[in-house]
């Protein structure tokens, strides 16, 4: 009986610990599928600046202009200074105001643990744990120069983060646990080493020159059919040694400095997430500050999460979830497409905010299934429903249940256009589609008098053959079938005539016998995409806003959602 009853206990604990979990990752296909309460969930977020969730006047002014603007999500950092402003005294009145505000405004949120490294620097340490250095050891360069970044190799600088970290969390997980306001978590700020590629402290150094730890050696042996191009290549130059200090398995480099530092920083994260999962069990994810512009470790924030060193920080960490890129560089499409790996869900913690952004979203959620973007200072932007980012979300947030029910099915495609990059190309099935920025056209005059052209971009979404979901903003797409003759066209003026007589008309193709089906649009619906992903009509556009049946366009600026019906004929 008393077995029964013990039985009975256990199970009912794990039935609640497993209905308290309100957020969690899933497979799906290809992708990696965030869900909440149970659903699949697209992050429409963005990320407050570093201050603006500093006193609580502030959250309670900003959280209900990010309801207007259309988010589901706010990212909202957590302070180490503010929450244990004396050592071992915890206010945790930011973190309650931030929870209030999301439920009354109906938003979601992820923290961030702005905890021993923000940016890499120790800014966000409390004071008592800054002046304490004999305690609490800095990094400190070549020359022995300490700097205001805290000591990933000390156990007192780990004892005190994780200290704070854990209250808060517990904190968290005792007023949220059953509401799930809260739906992942950030651990540290993007973690990295700079003035230097690693930390040259007296315990660095024996570490550096101790041997590989085995741990890692045997991650390397087991994957390497799969490790990460930059990552094989260091390792296979030096004879793929299982064995040595680090110069010597990997080479005497910076980026040896720089692998080094990033195992350690990997695994004082993993201690954190591993405390982390014990005691709030939801998504976690490190972002990462990257290596552009020509820039060498030290220069960029060395060793931090970043695409070439995937590997050491997937064996280092791996209770980690994600690795998430904060992007404000030019070539978006390029470092996105560097994050969204085999064994990587993409996700956006931080993008410079731009009016791009709307399109861009679209861009990622198409393209590589994406978990969600999030621009940053997303306070400064405008709460207007004209706004390219509120519209981009309106429509998105429509869009969700298809979105979600298609990822990782291989029937999605992103488009992201700009002055430079006019066109992309996808073959599926039998048909060729031709999809361009909408300033292709050769009516807009925008396109020819000197404006800059904002990006264009959208989902292309095939739900049976010849039926497609179009999406986005600033697009036009063609669909022909492959087999059609590639006879050259007349460019045609909005009217759909030719632009200007001339001797290139019917009878310069008479030479040539037309062979095949081709490819015609039946019909182009404005719809509206219901809770249940079932579609309702709006309105019918198959006279000069197709073209006369020649293509599919949305307007640049304007955001809209089509439903295509294609045919064909002889």
């Amino acid at each position: 009986m008393k077995s029964w009853i013990l039985f009975w206990v256990i199970s009912s604990l794990l039935f609640v610990h497993a209905n308290a979990q309100k957020s969690a990752l899933q497979k799906q296909g290809t992708a990696t599928q965030l869900t909440v309460d149970g659903k699949p969930f697209l992050i429409l977020g963005g990320e407050l600046g570093n201050s603006s969730a500093a006193c609580t006047e502030d959250i309670e002014r900003i959280f209900p202009k990010l309801q207007r603007m259309g988010l589901n999500t706010v990212l909202v950092p957590a302070y180490w200074d503010l929450t244990e402003p004396q050592e071992g005294q915890f206010d945790f009145t930011l973190t309650d105001k931030t929870i209030e505000q999301a439920r009354l405004n109906g938003l979601k949120v992820v923290f961030l643990w702005f905890g021993a490294w923000k940016n890499s620097m120790s800014c966000y340490a409390p004071l008592w744990f800054k002046e304490d250095y004999k305690k609490y050891p800095r990094a400190c360069t070549q020359n022995g120069k300490p700097l205001e970044i805290a000591s990933a190799f000390s156990e007192n600088v780990y004892q005190a983060d994780s200290r704070a970290f854990s209250q808060w969390l517990r904190h968290i997980a005792a007023i949220d646990r059953e509401e799930g306001t809260v739906i992942m978590i950030q651990i540290e700020n993007e973690i990295g080493m700079l003035e230097a590629a690693r930390d040259h402290s007296q315990e660095a150094d024996a570490l550096f020159y101790a041997p590989v730890p085995d741990e890692l050696t045997k991650y390397l042996q087991k994957n390497k059919k799969k490790l990460h191009p930059e990552m094989l290549r260091k390792w296979e130059k030096q004879g793929c040694k299982k064995q040595g200090n680090w110069q010597e398995v990997f080479g005497e480099d910076i980026y040896t400095d720089e692998l080094f530092m990033a195992w350690h920083y990997a695994r004082y994260v993993e201690r954190m997430a591993q405390l982390a999962r014990s005691i709030h069990d939801i998504p976690l994810y490190v972002n990462v500050a990257m290596n552009s512009r020509n820039r060498k470790p030290g220069e960029y924030p060395s060793a931090g999460p970043l695409a070439h060193l995937i590997d050491i920080w997937h064996c280092g960490a791996p209770h980690i979830d994600l690795l998430a890129p904060d992007l404000y560089d030019n070539g978006f499409t390029g470092w996105v497409a560097q994050y969204k790996l085999h064994n990587n869900p993409l996700f956006i913690p931080e993008i410079k905010l731009t009016d791009d952004d709307g399109v861009r979203a679209f861009y990622v959620f198409g393209k590589h299934d994406a978990i969600g973007i999030s621009p940053f200072s997303i306070e400064d932007g405008s709460d207007s429903p004209d706004a390219p980012i509120v519209k981009s979300y309106r429509t998105l947030r429509e869009l969700m249940p298809l979105l979600t029910r298609y990822q990782g099915k291989g029937v999605m495609e992103g488009m992201l256009f700009d002055q430079e990059n006019r066109e992309s190309i996808f073959i599926q099935d039998d048909l060729r589609i031709v999809c361009r920025h909408y300033f292709t056209l050769p009516w807009d005059p925008r396109a020819k008098d000197g404006s800059a052209w904002p990006e264009g971009g959208g989902i292309l979404l095939r739900l049976a053959p010849n039926e497609y979901i179009v999406a986005g903003s600033g697009i036009v797409i063609e669909f022909e079938k492959v087999s059609e003759n590639q006879g050259k066209m007349q460019a045609l003026g909005e009217d759909g005539f030719a632009q200007a007589g001339g001797k290139n008309g019917e009878t310069a193709n008479r030479k040539a016998e037309w062979k095949g089906a081709r490819c015609g649009i039946g019909h182009v619906d404005e719809v509206q995409v219901n809770e249940d992903g079932t579609l309702s009509y709006i309105r019918r556009l198959n006279g000069d806003q197709d073209h006369q049946g020649r293509h599919v366009r949305i307007s640049t600026g304007d955001f809209r959602i089509l439903h295509v019906k294609l045919y064909e004929y002889k």
